[in-house]
């Protein structure tokens, strides 16, 4: 994540005693999507050559291709408006977080607001930073 994931974010909770993958978590979400609001090409950086995305069932491996997917999304501007954040550690990837969002997403041009779900699955890296591993997006219909 090129260390933005050790930077600060407004804590909050997720459950008692979260620790300190709580705040990674929180401060990652907050970066990525700031990220991709407003620059949405920047994004690659955060994923790495075995990364996989699954952009509403149709998916592609390495942070060139999902780069690609995500420059190529059919809409110029947005903003996302996250409402959930909860994480959890992941004993399989010692020192991993998976992150399940919820929140709404506005296009430009559009009246109304789309929901979307989305969860990453955050790796450490030999940098001690995190990078994405796994995402999994998908809008939520009804």
């Amino acid at each position: 994540m090129d260390g933005q994931g050790k930077e600060g974010s407004n804590g909050g909770g997720g459950g008692g005693g979260s620790g300190q993958y709580d705040v990674v978590a929180r401060a990652f979400v907050e970066y990525y999507y700031q990220t991709f609001d407003a620059n949405r090409a920047a994004l690659a950086a955060l994923y790495g050559h075995t990364s996989m995305l699954s952009f509403e069932g149709h998916m592609v491996a390495g942070a060139e291709e999902i780069g690609r997917k995500l420059a190529a999304l059919p809409f110029e501007q947005c903003r996302h408006a996250v409402c959930t954040v909860d994480c959890q550690p992941t004993p399989s990837f010692p020192g991993g977080i998976l992150v399940f969002v919820s929140g709404n997403l506005q296009l430009a041009g559009e009246e109304h607001q789309l929901r979307f779900s989305q969860m990453f699955q955050l790796v450490p890296n030999e940098q001690g930073s995190f990078f994405v591993q796994n995402d999994i997006f998908r809008l939520n219909y009804g």
